[in-house]
This record gives C-alpha cells, sequence and structure tokens, in this order.
C-alpha cells in the first residue's frame, strides 16, 4: 500500500517550491521519488508510537498502582497526563516546524518518545514515572500536530488517503500495545517494568527514517507554493502557501473553535477509554488478559475504519452524518458498559472502538477545513492544544469518581453525558467552510 501511494505522488505530483531538497535547492524527480517513499515509512513509523505510551500503561496500569502504591485519584492523574502533554507542547509545534524543519521536529519527538519510554518503568517513584512519561508525550504531542502539516506538505492531492493511512498505522499501534502487553509481559518474566519498557524499541525505528529528511526546511520556509487538491472537491484548485505567512486570527472563526471542542471532547472518551476499560472489565469480573483483548478489540476497530472514514468524509460536502453515526455508537457501548459490562463485553467493545474513530475524522476536518500549508498549521496546533486542555479533567475526574463512589456507575453516565455536545460540535465542525474565510471576516 505504501510503495503504490508513492508511486502515484510521484507520477501525480511536479516538484514544486515545497519539495526542496535538505540543501535549500529543488528535488530532481529521482530525488523527490525516494523522498516521498522515505517520508510515507516515516509517517507511518511515526503514527505506530502515537499511543502506545498510552495503552500500554492502560493494560498494566493495576500492576503499575501495586508497584508505585499508586492511589485511585493519582492513577486518575497519571491518565490526565496524555492530554496535558499534549496541550502544553502540541502548541509550540509549528514554531519549531518554522524554524527547524517538520522533519528534524518529527525526528527529535521519535527520539524524545524513545528515552521516555526506556527509562520510566525504572525510575522507582511516582513523580520519576511522571517525568518520564511526559518526555514520552512531549515527542507524541509535537508529532501529532505536525502530521497534518507534513501530508498537507508532501501529499496536498491526498490528504484523506494519506490521513487514513497514518490513523490506521496510529490505531494499529494502539490496539497492538493493548492486546499484547500483558502476555508480552508474562513471556519476559512477568515484569511490568519490561514490558512497558519493550515498546521502546519501535519508537527507536520510528527515529530512522527522519534522520535524512533532519536538513530539510522546507516545511517550515518562508514561500511554499503547493497544488492543491482535496479528494471530492471538484476541480483542481491551485493555490499558495506561506508558512509564515501573517498569522490568521484563528480564535474569530467559529468552526476552528467547534473543531477545538470536538476534539477535546472526542480526545476525553478516547483517553478514558484508554485509561480505564480494561478495569472496567476487571472489576467486572473479566479476567485481566481477557481484558486486554477487549481493550485490543476497542483499538483495533480503529484500524480498517480509520482508513476508509477519512476517505468518505473528503467526498462528503457536510461530514456531520458521519459525527452522529459514531456518536450513536458510543452511547449504545457506555450503555451497555453500565448496564452488563461482562455479558455483552465484545460487542461493547466493539462499539466503542467504533466511536472511537471520531479521531480520525477530527483529523481530517483539520486538513479540510483550512485552504492552505500555513491555515492547516495554525488549525492543527489550535485545534489539537485547546481540545487536549479540554480533555484533561475527563480520565482525573473519572478515578476520584470510581474511588470515592465505589462503583463504575458515576464515571459511565459522565462519559454518556459528554457524548451529546460532542455530537452537537462536531455537527458544526463539518460545514462546507474554510478558517480562512471566517478568520477575515
Amino acid at each position: 500500500m505504501m510503495g503504490v501511494m508513492a508511486r502515484e505522488e510521484t507520477r501525480t505530483m511536479k516538484p514544486t517550491a515545497a519539495h526542496t531538497a535538505p540543501e535549500g535547492g529543488p528535488l530532481t524527480p529521482a530525488t523527490r521519488a525516494w523522498a516521498v517513499r522515505l517520508v510515507v515509512v516515516g509517517i507511518v513509523l511515526s503514527a505506530l508510537n502515537l499511543r502506545p505510551a498510552i495503552t500500554s500503561l492502560g493494560a498494566l496500569l493495576e500492576e503499575v498502582r501495586d508497584g508505585l502504591g499508586m492511589s485511585g485519584s493519582v492513577a486518575g492523574l497519571l491518565t490526565s497526563v496524555p492530554p496535558l502533554c499534549f496541550a502544553v507542547f502540541g502548541v509550540t509545534a509549528p514554531r519549531l516546524a518554522r524554524r527547524f524543519g517538520a522533519g528534524a521536529v518529527v525526528c527529535a519527538g521519535m527520539v524524545a518518545i524513545t528515552t521516555g519510554l526506556l527509562i520510566r518503568p525504572y525510575t522507582g517513584s511516582v513523580p520519576g514515572f511522571l517525568a518520564a512519561s511526559a518526555l514520552a508525550l512531549m515527542g507524541i504531542a509535537v508529532s501529532n500536530v505536525l502530521m497534518p502539516v507534513i501530508v498537507k506538505r508532501w501529499f496536498p492531492d491526498r490528504v484523506g488517503s494519506m490521513t487514513g493511512l497514518y490513523s490506521m498505522a496510529l490505531a494499529l499501534g494502539t490496539a497492538a500495545a493493548a492486546a499484547v502487553t500483558v502476555p508480552l509481559t508474562g513471556a519476559l518474566g512477568g515484569s511490568w517494568q519490561s514490558g512497558l519498557a519493550v515498546w521502546a524499541g519501535l519508537a527507536g525505528a520510528a527515529v530512522l527514517p527522519w534522520i535524512p529528511l533532519v536538513r530539510d526546511r522546507g516545511a517550515g520556509s518562508a514561500v511554499s507554493s503547493v497544488h492543491t487538491r482535496v479528494e471530492g472537491a471538484g476541480p483542481v484548485q491551485h493555490m499558495h502557501a506561506r508558512v509564515e505567512a501573517p498569522a490568521l486570527r484563528i480564535t474569530r472563526s467559529r468552526t476552528a473553535w467547534a473543531l477545538a471542542v470536538f476534539f477535546g471532547l472526542q480526545a476525553t472518551a478516547a483517553y478514558i477509554t484508554m485509561g480505564w476499560m480494561a478495569q472496567i472489565f476487571r472489576d467486572a469480573g473479566v479476567p485481566a488478559g481477557t481484558a486486554g483483548l477487549l481493550l485490543a478489540v476497542t483499538m483495533v476497530m480503529g484500524v480498517p475504519l480509520a482508513f476508509v472514514i477519512p476517505r468518505v468524509a473528503t467526498r462528503l460536502p457536510h461530514q456531520g452524518p458521519i459525527v452522529l453515526a459514531l456518536g450513536v455508537c458510543g452511547l449504545v457501548g457506555y450503555a451497555g458498559l453500565y448496564l452488563a459490562p461482562a455479558a455483552g463485553a465484545w460487542l461493547w467493545a466493539v462499539l466503542l472502538g467504533v466511536s472511537n474513530c471520531a479521531f480520525p475524522l477530527a483529523l481530517t476536518m483539520v486538513g479540510m477545513r483550512a485552504r492552505t500549508g500555513a491555515g492547516v498549521a495554525q488549525l492543527s496546533a489550535f485545534a489539537q492544544s485547546t481540545g487536549y486542555l479540554i480533555s484533561i479533567p475527563g480520565p482525573l475526574l473519572v478515578g476520584v469518581l470510581y474511588q470515592h463512589s465505589g462503583g463504575w456507575g458515576l464515571p459511565i453516565a459522565l462519559m454518556i453525558g459528554l457524548m451529546i455536545p460532542q455530537m452537537a460540535v462536531g455537527v458544526l465542525a463539518g460545514r462546507d467552510r474554510t478558517v480562512e474565510e471566517e478568520a477575515a471576516r
């Protein structure tokens, strides 16, 4: 699949000012083809590493709590660290990309993930564990924001396909970490430290494709002239994207705010699911290994759907119907967890996995709601940073409610309640308009 996409890009795109050689000159056709393939490999490997730091911890949360002496409230704080780091560090990604180049920033992000995952299980204390987790999550944060930017720059007429590809890889990495962390821990002698640290190897592999692109400043150059066609949007539209053009007044855009809130609420649901769903099943009497598999089923649902949904979304003038369909799946899944968590466990896992595909939909809408590379960079940073700020209280509140109520009734009721506004703002974010138009009014 990656080779086919790379060949398509080589045939359909001519070198532009945006596609420059590391030394700053234009790419030759042969170098262009090589660079496109390398970028595709880098995107896929990076996407595989954007969630294992979280879902591997979710699968072993009980063992980590026992090993480090965590209370339920502190564990809730731990599940809130990812969105906090994404909000704090994600907003710096466009500025770093302008200065050092997007490839260099993503490469550094993969190094940070590798280092954080390698050292966090062996810190021996809750503060050290949190600090090392924050280092890994910092690398994830900047990569999260820059993936839509890299796609827009290198694959301007394949936004849906490439967003689907890296969303699919992201879902695959998420599911793999959830599914194999528990059995892998057993195979490594039962040590939760080894079970968590092993994921540093995958992150280390993701560093390699970006090394040749470290000196490529094309994404951060003063002018990036690209020929852009959004899939399904009709005739090719030619435009010039100036990365360092005057900043949009992004806060004037209602669509930007709707997308940010939608991103935040879907992230709240996703991190509650990744952090707590295995524990919900375990408390309902499901064995630990099966609970990990159920979480993996939820995550693996995103593998095919994360490829299909962006492609469908780019062919629709309004993405609201997709938002509503995903929301209904979430409502039914949460209701099932409330009423019969063990009896219908596999069905609830599937439905919540479908609902969590709001994430690739949100990423696709980031690419569709802005006309230029500069607009995508600003919208991606604003929507993700604001959205992750919104999502911070959710996992923490779930931990507090769980500890003080002694059960999962109130936490699940909270999840159901949050799904309604998620559907409402998602419909608003899916309207056919751009942030540039709204910000200019």
